[in-house]
């Protein structure tokens, strides 16, 4: 039987190779948001052979929406510039097809990198002010956000517009808004750190929903018809009275009446009370319902490092697409291991390694 993970999918406008999504994963190597050597090798390396799409890390779309000092960021000319050269040379020299996640923190920003600890910076480690629909902080100890106001409201709308517009200048084949793993459209969405009374809160989801789908509606509004566009959402916050699959389902429904081509359906990390049930693929019911409940794509992420895994995910309709993340970190030809695994000819590699051909070099 052929393998549904190595069967062509089309997202949206592109046409991508596999099944096979390498997740964006944040790096912590950027200067005052810019790209450098480290973003050309890693990206140039994985978009060799580590699957049919690459996304980039969480690029921020100003510097205060960044996680740590030293997130990537796409809000001005010198970050644009900069990462131009790494989307150029996976351009010339890769296989994928290119894309990229747009972020801001929100109240989990101004903080430190997990190989430091991952807490909120303190006073002498050139703190910024953050922003949140509430002010509530993430968790004990972190630094309280400031209630976004409308002038906020506009102002970072208009941040995102702009950096959706810089990606499609670059060339990215993909643009993904970041609305889970507790950053600031997670915020609205969640009853657990959204308690505005403003038409953006309260206990009605779809006030909760509102200024993410306003986010969505103006990037859409920008880009050109041959660049997919979607968002990571969360299934579950794993906490008691958090936002849960229901939930989830009326953001990807709403999402999809605005003409999202895909959902990258992952859960957690909005409040530290979580309890998640860490098991090899946990997040796959929350993409299986997706693609049950309305009739966009969905990626399935989570615990997935397999290759049989992934063709099961596909093959049980859990996912239309398997986002890789530290597999492919472990392993930059991810797909083409996969393909020998599940004994699929892939028909050539990258010229330069072509030597390594299962028909060239056997071993």
């Amino acid at each position: 039987m052929a393998s549904k993970l190595f069967s062509d999918f089309k997202l949206g406008p592109v046409k991508l190779k596999n099944r096979i999504v390498v997740s964006p994963m944040c790096q912590y190597s950027a200067v005052q948001g810019r790209a450098n050597d480290w973003h050309l090798m890693h990206y140039g390396n994985l978009s060799i052979g580590a699957g049919g799409l690459l996304m980039f890390e969480a690029t921020h779309v100003s510097s205060q929406g960044r996680i740590t000092h030293d997130c990537l960021g796409l809000y001005d000319d010198e970050t644009e510039n900069t990462l131009r050269r790494v989307v150029d040379f996976c351009k010339e020299f890769g296989q994928a097809k290119l894309g990229i996640q747009l972020a801001h923190a929100g109240r989990k920003a101004s903080a430190k990198t997990p190989m430091q600890g991952g807490a909120s910076l303190n006073a002498d480690e050139k703190p910024w002010e953050t922003i949140a629909p509430s002010d509530l902080p993430f968790a004990d100890g972190w630094h309280t956000p400031k209630v976004m106001s409308g002038e906020d409201l506009d102002r970072v709308k208009l941040e995102f517009v702009a950096s959706a517009s810089r990606a499609v200048r670059l060339g990215f084949d993909v643009i993904e808004l970041h609305a889970a793993h507790g950053y600031l459209l997670n915020q609205f969405t969640s009853p657990l750190s959204n308690k505005r009374t403003d038409q953006y809160g309260g206990s009605d989801v779809f006030n909760r929903l509102k200024y993410p789908l306003e986010i969505f509606e103006a990037i859409k509004s920008v880009i050109p018809s041959d660049v997919a566009l979607g968002a990571r959402i969360s299934g579950s916050d794993w906490v008691e009275g958090g936002l849960d699959p229901e939930e989830m389902i009326i953001f990807a429904r709403e999402l999809e009446t605005r003409g999202c081509h895909f959902v990258d359906v992952t859960s957690g990390q909005l409040d530290a009370r979580q309890q998640i049930k860490l098991a090899p693929g946990f997040n796959l019911p929350f993409s299986k319902k997706v693609k049950i409940e309305t009739k966009m794509a969905a990626m399935g992420v989570g615990m997935i490092t397999t290759p049989i895994q992934a063709e099961e995910a596909i093959e049980t309709g859990s996912a239309d697409l398997i986002a890789i993340a530290r597999g492919a970190l472990d392993d930059p030809r991810w797909a083409w291991h996969a393909a020998k695994e599940l004994n699929v000819d892939l028909e050539s590699y990258t010229p330069n390694y072509q030597r390594c051909h299962p028909t060239v070099w056997k071993r």
